[in-house]
């Protein structure tokens, strides 16, 4: 991973869908020095819906002046970022590329809500009429009902809860380029207003827009175009049953678990190698059952890392460390590409009062109601 680029996280940016890409694009090529590559992979999951473009990895190789050169879209719902770094790690690793680029754009902060579109990502023949937070507040009703029946107090668990959402912000506010960039109280967060059961808003992403991209070369060139480039070491996918009500066990994220066991078997580690975790916190049920299914928790336990500490900056697994989709913000198309900028100012040592130490990351991305899952692993 030789270059990166973002754009600053906003409501609603005044750029079209095409130049907010081409200027994120153009500063992950800038930052490694690079004029011409050979593919590009595009991520973005509203832009049909919402602008009414398809067809958006070549229209940005032609905004980018890129003619000729491999372009596509890549949609995997909500992970469609971590789809498109896939897909160019392995055109790379393949040898069918020398210079790879996913770039993700999304445009939905326009959208007064953009709830009912999302839900698209469900399966409309079982789960029509179903929302993301719909579904998402029974999983998290179900957590908290069996964690209550084996001795703990409701009020623990929203603490601990609320310690995830605490964290985000308090990344996000030293991230000038974060949407919501203001304090959070853990009061405040045990206290917000409720969505539907035990959630509540401090639970919950804000939608906004967004563009980043990542560069990626192959291992024995990157030296030549970067002081310090980052190793993507593991790259992995995996599905669960598409439809929550048919899984064995819907407080298990089947996908999640499978994914990252494949990539630490790539990367050649284990969860203890791990130095911190940019986590899908699009809800924070979410990031809790990724904690358990990845080996850092055990099953029912998750929420415990925020009552110990464990999530924040100087922890034993700092996660979302410039704000996480909480609080930096999830332009849904673009999410999993400014993680992976992150991670890689992070092992840069770019990364400001955001820093923190560590030379091995995890990245995971959600797709669906853990549907599709994501696993990627970088090095120093």
């Amino acid at each position: 991973m030789v270059g990166i680029g973002w754009i600053p996280i906003e409501k609603e940016n005044a750029l079209s869908l095409k130049d907010m890409g081409v200027r994120a694009a153009r500063m992950a090529l800038e930052d490694a020095g690079v004029e011409m590559i050979d593919a590009l992979y595009a991520s973005n999951m509203l832009g049909s819906e919402l602008q009414g473009q398809k067809h958006i990895g070549a229209m940005l190789a032609d905004g980018l002046g890129l003619f000729g050169i491999e372009a596509l879209q890549v949609d995997a719902t909500s992970a469609s970022g971590a789809a498109a770094l896939r897909a160019a790690w392995l055109s790379v690793a393949s040898g069918a590329s020398d210079f790879a680029l996913a770039v993700g754009v999304e445009k939905m902060g326009s959208t007064e809500d953009a709830t009912p579109i999302l839900a698209r990502g469900l399966n409309q023949e079982e789960e029509k009429g179903e929302t993301m937070v719909t579904i998402v507040s029974r999983l998290m009703d179900l957590y908290f009902k069996n964690a209550m029946r084996s001795g703990v107090s409701e009020e623990a668990m929203r603490e601990g809860f609320a310690h995830f959402a605490v964290n985000s912000h308090q990344n996000g506010m030293r991230n000038p380029d974060a949407f919501l960039k203001k304090e959070l109280s853990l009061e405040s967060a045990m206290n917000a207003r409720v969505i539907q059961g035990p959630l509540r808003l401090s639970d919950c992403s804000p939608v906004c827009d967004g563009s980043a991209a990542v560069l990626l070369c192959a291992s024995g060139m990157a030296g030549s175009f970067s002081d310090h480039p980052v190793q993507l070491s593991a790259s992995s996918c995996a599905t669960d049953r598409f439809t929550v009500g048919r899984r064995r066990d819907p407080l298990v994220l089947s996908a999640s678990f499978h994914s990252v066991e494949k990539a630490y078997r790539q990367a050649g580690i284990t969860p203890r190698d791990i130095d911190f975790f940019e986590v899908h916190d699009a809800f924070s049920i979410m990031a809790v059952l990724s904690l358990e299914a990845c080996g850092f928790a055990e099953r029912g336990k998750g929420w415990r890392a925020g009552t110990e500490g464990t999530i924040y900056p100087g922890g034993k697994l700092p996660l979302s460390t410039f704000g996480g989709l909480k609080s930096r913000g999830h332009p849904v198309g673009a999410t999993a590409l400014y993680q992976a900028c992150e991670i890689v100012r992070q092992l840069r040592g770019q990364a400001g009062p955001n820093q923190v130490e560590g030379k091995t990351a995890l990245m995971q991305s959600i797709g669906g109601a853990g549907t599709t899952i994501l696993t990627h692993i970088f090095q120093r």
